[in-house]
């Protein structure tokens, strides 16, 4: 079989969201972000809706995007509203996808937890990363496939992490029952799951005019790091003597940050593409994962037969809350 050729596009990790989409026009298109009112899923709205897409953020507190709403209050192209999703509780998921109604265009999967000190589940038991990261959207993607669908040329983009290099998913223990729980060990492994996740929708829904790939967005300093202590953000070299945060030069702005999502989710450079892994705006290479791995995506991350492995574990979770 002939390697396929990865994709390149004219832009740099330097470019921002809107320069992504200058000249395009989504006027009508409905679009979802998740985590949308916050660091770079609130620069992700921007640029889609500035380029005239009707974007709803999808977050716990609607209310923390009252601003971003009234940004485009009245506003001749683009429109923003909020409605109320907690990706770790399924039930309120069933409830956001029983009161969208139509055509979606695009669905962002770009809400996300990193590092919970502390081993959490959530009601199906599911450790609280991989129930929010992945979970939570498995559920919402799975639950809003007939508006995808009714799109005609709908588009899925997972928000995901470098790390999941390190961290292939453990099926034999994915929720820590049995081996010590390591934050950033469930972290790696719950951003496995995410890209796994838009292996299988790639999978399965091309016949649909659905396509799906997942992202890394790069090093940000966003509210992600929330649950991170100043111990280990002075490991990282992100936090001065003073407690201040430093943005390293290597560090992307959130409008940075954000254009690859938006280029996934909305540029025509890439229509009809799927099943693929972009860093900094360009399709990654596909490479063997493991702690040495420092770029692309691991080979456990597009693999179809542990996508597909995935999808069965998941979908038994969300028949049993049904």
């Amino acid at each position: 079989m002939t390697a396929r050729s990865r994709i390149s596009t004219p832009f740099t990790a330097r470019t921002t969201a809107t320069e992504i989409l200058q000249g395009v026009d989504l006027t009508d298109r409905r679009m979802i972000v998740t985590g949308g009112a916050s660091g770079i899923g609130t620069e992700t709205v921007r640029a889609l809706a500035r380029a005239g897409a009707q974007v709803t953020i999808a977050t716990r507190d609607p209310a923390a995007a009252d601003a971003l709403v009234a940004q485009f209050a009245g506003s001749e192209r683009g429109a923003v509203r909020a409605a109320a999703i907690d990706l770790a509780d399924l039930h309120s998921v069933d409830a956001f996808v029983a009161d969208w109604d139509g055509p979606l265009h695009a669905l962002v999967a770009n809400a996300g937890i990193m590092a919970i000190p502390t081993r959490q589940l959530n009601a199906q038991g599911w450790e609280l990363q991989l129930a929010t990261n992945y979970l939570g959207h498995f559920a919402l993607a799975r639950g809003l496939q007939a508006n995808l669908k009714a799109a005609g040329d709908a588009r899925v983009v997972i928000v995901s992490s470098g790390a999941h290099l390190a961290e292939p998913f453990d099926f034999d223990d994915p929720q820590f029952d049995r081996h010590p729980y390591d934050p950033w060990v469930a972290y790696g492994r719950s951003k496995t799951a995410t890209v796994l996740l838009s292996t299988g929708i790639a999978g399965r829904w091309a016949g649909d005019g659905i396509t799906a790939n997942a992202l890394n967005p790069g090093y940000i300093n966003t509210g992600l790091q929330r649950h991170m202590d100043e111990a280990t953000l002075r490991h990282f070299g992100v936090l001065d003597d003073g407690g201040n945060r430093i943005d390293l030069p290597f560090y992307k702005t959130t409008a940075q940050g954000a254009a690859t999502t938006v280029l996934l989710a909305a540029s025509p450079l890439v229509e009809g593409v799927t099943g693929r892994y972009f860093d900094d705006n360009q399709e990654a290479q596909v490479v063997d994962g493991g702690p040495q791995a420092k770029a692309g995506v691991a080979a456990h991350a597009v693999d179809q037969a542990t996508a597909d492995q995935l999808w069965a574990y998941a979908g038994r979770a969300l028949a049993d809350i049904r």
